[in-house]
């Protein structure tokens, strides 16, 4: 992983098999997250359902995760500039839940500070889920790791052509 200033963002690739997976962490403040997503897209041809948005869910509960594709921004500006780069809501996003203050006034506050010790333990642990799943989704295969994230508390990592 290295700074690129051309894209806005620290990124690194990974090579696996005759596919390159390319990870990004941009470099702007997160309602302008888009201009790296978008320039990188761009700059190499990714079309955006190739693409996959890691962020922070609010009305999801600590410890949750799910993945989707396609779908609303539902209020989260990052997710709003990623789709105006692309041009679409059509790209993979997954959702890390992180509990919702309660009072809309204090959201920025909430997102921007360390969760309380119990939650962030919960997170971690959606974290780790998905950490689990990762193989189906480096190997292309989004609706296994839908289905195993989803459905197992503790998903049991398997080959990606689906041995076990």
């Amino acid at each position: 992983m290295r700074s690129q200033p051309k894209f806005h963002a620290i990124v690194g690739k990974v090579s696996r098999g005759s596919s390159e997976v390319w990870l990004i962490m941009p470099q702007t403040y997160m309602n302008a997250s888009g201009m790296a997503v978008g320039s990188l897209a761009r700059y190499y041809r990714i079309q955006p359902e190739e693409c996959l948005v890691v962020h922070d869910e609010l009305d999801f509960a600590p410890g949750a995760a799910k993945l989707k594709r396609g779908g609303g921004v539902a209020g989260h500006n990052g997710l709003r500039d990623i789709a105006e780069q692309l041009g679409t809501q059509d790209y993979w996003r997954l959702r890390i839940g992180i509990g919702h203050p309660g009072d809309k006034n204090i959201v920025a506050d909430y997102v921007l500070s360390a969760p309380p010790a119990p939650e962030r333990e919960l997170i971690e642990s959606a974290v780790d889920r998905c950490l689990q799943v990762s193989p189906w989704i480096l190997a292309g295969d989004m609706h296994a790791a839908m289905l195993n994230l989803h459905t197992r508390d503790k998903p049991e990592p398997a080959e990606p052509d689906g041995k076990n």
